[in-house]
Formats: C-alpha cells, sequence, structure tokens
C-alpha cells in the first residue's frame, strides 16, 4: 500500500529533473516514562523526466540531525597523582543526535567536495570556530564529542542501510535511542550521481516529551524549588521504605 501511494504521487506529479517524493511512518516521537526508545521508517521514490542514465549509479543518503547545542570539551590529565582539568574547549554546535544512512559506500555516494558543501558527514554537521592558541591538537576536543556520542548510540552511521529499488523507490530505518533530546529532528535527503548533489529534500518530525514525563519536566523548569523539595522527599521515603524492609528481613 505504501509503495502504490509513492507510484500514484509520481503519475500526478509534474516532470522535472530528479526529485524525492519521500513519506515517513510517523511524524512525531513521543517519550513518555517508559520510552526505550523508537524507530522511524522512511520511504520514498524518485520522480524524473528522463531515462535512468546508464554511467553512474544513483545513491541516495538520508540524515535526522537533533537540535543543535553548544558543547564544552575538557582534557584531562594526571598531575601529582590527580587528574585535573588542563585544557577545554567550546564546540559552537553539535547535534544531540545524528543519523546518517547510505545506499551505498560512503566514497561512492558522494564526494569530498559535495560533502563539505552540504555539511552532510558527522564530522562536519558539527561546527567549531576555534580554540585557545594554547589549545594543542583543538580537532580532538570535537572527535572527543563524535566518540562518545557514538558509543551512546547518538551518533550514527549506517553504509547500506537505504534500500534502493530500481533507482526509483527507497527506503530506511533510523533507531532513535532512549536518550533523546526533544525538540524539532530535521531530516534530509540526497540524491547523488558520481558523487555529485542532484537534488535534495527537507523535512522534519518532532521529538517531545509526554504525560507524567512532560509534566516533571515542566514542573523542574517552572519550579524549580517545588520539584527539588518533591524529589526530596521521595529519597527519604524511599530510603525510610528500604530500610523498614531490610529489618523485616533480619527479623524473619
Amino acid at each position: 500500500m505504501r509503495w502504490a501511494l509513492l507510484l500514484l504521487m509520481l503519475l500526478a506529479a509534474p516532470l522535472r529533473a530528479e526529485e524525492v517524493v519521500l513519506g515517513l511512518s510517523r511524524d512525531q516521537v513521543a517519550i513518555s516514562t517508559n520510552f526505550d526508545g523508537s524507530e522511524i521508517i522512511l520511504y520514498g521514490a524518485i520522480k524524473r523526466e528522463e531515462p535512468i542514465p546508464a554511467a553512474d549509479p544513483l545513491h541516495v543518503i538520508v540524515t535526522v540531525s537533533g537540535p543543535l547545542a553548544p558543547v564544552t570539551v575538557r582534557r584531562k590529565e594526571r598531575r601529582f597523582g590527580i587528574w585535573v582539568n588542563v585544557d577545554a574547549v567550546d564546540v559552537d554546535a553539535a547535534p544531540s543526535f545524528y543519523a546518517i544512512a547510505t545506499s551505498g559506500p560512503w566514497n561512492e555516494a558522494i564526494s569530498d567536495t559535495e560533502d563539505l558543501r552540504h555539511r552532510i558527514s558527522i564530522p562536519r554537521a558539527i561546527r567549531s570556530v576555534g580554540a585557545p592558541m594554547s589549545v594543542a591538537e583543538p580537532q580532538a576536543f570535537s572527535d572527543a564529542v563524535i566518540r562518545i556520542r557514538k558509543e551512546n548510540g547518538l551518533y550514527q552511521l549506517d553504509e547500506g542501510g537505504v534500500e534502493l529499488r530500481q533507482s526509483t523507490l527507497f527506503s530506511t530505518e533510523i533507531d532513535m535511542p532512549a536518550n533523546l533530546t526533544e525538540g524539532d529532528y530535521a531530516i534530509r535527503i540526497f540524491l547523488t550521481r558520481g558523487g555529485e548533489v542532484l537534488s535534495t529534500y527537507e523535512t522534519s518530525i518532532d521529538v517531545s516529551k509526554v504525560g507524567l514525563e512532560r509534566w516533571l519536566f515542566e514542573l523542574s523548569r517552572e519550579q524549580p524549588l517545588i520539584y527539588g523539595l518533591m524529589s526530596l522527599a521521595i529519597a527519604i521515603a524511599a530510603g525510610w521504605g528500604a530500610s523498614a524492609a531490610f529489618r523485616l528481613v533480619r527479623s524473619g
């Protein structure tokens, strides 16, 4: 049914240069108290006015980017037996989440020049204007952000993760981890041939907290004193309950 709708859209659309017709399995991700991650399915088709060129294969690149935010990265060294901060670099803007899926090997899908122009790859999605002259190897700080967020599942590169059928229909699945940041998540689709970008398409999905998670979040922002007192009361009650249960077990 999904592919039939896309084909109908292709037939109804006016013929122009190769372009994307895109669909989403959902346009919103709800973060609740039991949220443990989600999955977004993107599917689309390519409309064109000429036969498919036989020379270079078509590639599709999909990126999903979370809200941008500055990050301060610190480097520690062992001095006199203790670890201390010796350098700090402010990364101007790093996406809280960034996933890339391609229909083939990265080096075949996009050239370095086009990657630089459109800021597609993970390192180029991070903006860092500069570091203090006293800091050695400033690039290592941006690399640290990438390494840590890859380990947490927040930065992903899935080469071959886009299924492309007869250079016309494509689909991919993006795994969204549990530790997502609220906000608009930008989705970009790139059609490339011979490493050159032929067409782009952009849309977004909304990621937001709902239910008890939303209430607690808003309480912590709007009434921090009440939120703090409530958290303290819950902690005291939990401690008292655990102590009572331990005494009951020992007496039994």
